[in-house]
């Protein structure tokens, strides 16, 4: 840590570039960000509300049984007077005491709206799990992006450096040439004009990686995280299958949205049955048993006796029928029906907007891969054009700000063309994503491509 406080910023950047031993694979960020990213973690506690919530609608179709406790207390304040002598009173208080015990259950024979509302709760249940996948296939997406952003970064501050260094050798021959007086002042100038433009860039380059740094630390949990890079020898393999219209017709049955969508319209109809329940009778087994225990007697005997006990048990049948809610039955059914048409409308849009987004992610990795292929010949092209420019500089048919486009050219080609293949890598998983197929499993064979 002190020899990198010591050195450049630039320097230190390379050094810590330079540290394969501590480089993760993709695989090995996405497990710390799955367990430490908050979105995915919301996403989960919700599917997990869900569970408990589905039970709690089941418990409304089970028995239920209570057992009541109690001991009471009181008094009877008794006034006389005696046979043949009027004035003479006799008052006194005679306490009684009394203990009860009475269990009692019920369970619910028909009760049509607690039925539809188990039934919503299994579909809310299946809402939140395709949450939760579509929460981990943005993750994924989001992960792969970061790193892959780091990556590009990465190679464009390698490349600015290489440009950098090829630039101060063209200015320090223009320099020797300008002296020995076969180059002008000319080329000087115009390589020191674009050296000066290389370290701007230079500067640039090494926040923008600062900046990736931040953002993949920040969704990941890893201080200082370091991407491994791809390897050197890579092939792109062509998208399978090879017709957007059979994406397009699996994201009808596995898109996390078109999915969430479908329920929510089950939902609706569900909370159409429960509406109408509202005009239905319901009829419920209710069950008690009842013991009191008397202790000298009761208050309305109105005298001491005998401790008594008396046990009461009872069985009914309840049957509850509406007649009259105010209109609220009939309006709560006409919202209903008015929700259920939203939520048809809300499945057909999230069928067009999955359509679109996947033939646009198809489309896109496609000519994505013919652009690799471009900037591959590309690149080919101007090192050969470069290499014909120093030759020509070097006999005195090319004059130097030839070289220094031609280098530009060079690296700037070099660039588009890591970035190119990064953004294919990445477009392949939100292609995945777009029509719901994308799995963890997927990384796996982005995570071969890179350096071992």
């Amino acid at each position: 840590m002190k020899v990198l406080r010591k050195l450049p910023l630039s320097a230190a950047l390379a050094l810590a570039l330079a540290a394969p031993a501590q480089a993760q694979s993709l695989v090995e960020l996405f497990e710390s960000a799955r367990s430490y990213d908050a979105a995915y973690q919301a996403a989960k506690a919700q599917y997990e509300a869900s569970k408990a919530k589905a039970d709690q609608a089941l418990a409304l179709l089970l028995p239920t049984s209570n057992l009541v406790l109690s001991a009471n207390r009181s008094g009877l304040d008794y006034s006389t007077s005696s046979p043949g002598v009027p004035a003479t009173n006799v008052n006194f208080t005679r306490w009684f005491s009394s203990q009860s015990a009475a269990l009692t259950a019920s369970q619910p024979l028909f009760r049509p709206a607690n039925l539809a509302g188990y039934s919503q709760s299994k579909k809310q249940l299946s809402q939140a799990l395709a949450q939760l996948v579509s929460a981990e296939q943005e993750l994924v997406v989001r992960i792969s992006q970061a790193y892959f952003d780091v990556l590009a970064s990465q190679d464009s501050l390698e490349f600015v450096r290489a440009q950098k260094t090829a630039v101060s050798e063209q200015l320090a021959s223009a320099k020797r040439n300008f002296e020995v007086g076969t180059a002008t002042i000319t080329d000087t100038r115009e390589a020191q004009a674009r050296f000066d433009l290389v370290i701007a860039q230079e500067i640039a380059a090494e926040n923008d990686l600062r900046v990736k740094r931040l953002a993949l630390d920040q969704w990941v949990g890893i201080k200082n995280a370091t991407p491994k890079p791809l390897a050197k020898a890579m092939e792109l393999k062509p998208v399978l299958p090879a017709d957007p219209d059979q994406w397009v017709r699996d994201s009808e049955i596995t898109h996390p949205g078109i999915l969430n969508a479908q329920l929510a319209l089950d939902i609706a109809k569900l909370e159409i049955e429960r509406a109408r329940a509202g005009h239905k009778p319901t009829l419920d087994l209710q069950a008690s048993y009842t013991g009191t225990r008397n202790v000298n007697g009761t208050a309305a005997s109105g005298s001491s006796s005998p401790d008594s006990h008396v046990v009461a048990p009872t069985v009914s049948v309840v049957m509850s029928i509406p007649i009259f809610a105010g209109f609220a039955t009939e309006n709560r059914y006409k919202e209903t029906v008015s929700l259920e048409e939203k939520a048809k409308n809300d499945l057909e849009a999230a069928r067009r907007n999955v359509a679109q987004a996947t033939r646009a992610a198809y489309f896109g990795v496609v000519s994505g891969i013919g652009q690799v292929k471009a900037l591959e010949a590309a690149e080919e092209s101007s090192q050969v054009a470069l290499d014909a420019n120093k030759l020509g500089y070097t006999v005195g048919v090319r004059i130097n700000i030839d070289v220094l486009n031609s280098q530009s050219q060079l690296f700037q080609t070099k660039r588009d063309l890591a970035k190119a293949r990064y953004d294919v890598l990445v477009g392949g998983l939100k292609l995945r994503q777009a029509n719901g197929t994308l799995k963890t499993e997927d990384l796996q064979s982005v995570n071969a491509l890179l350096a071992k």
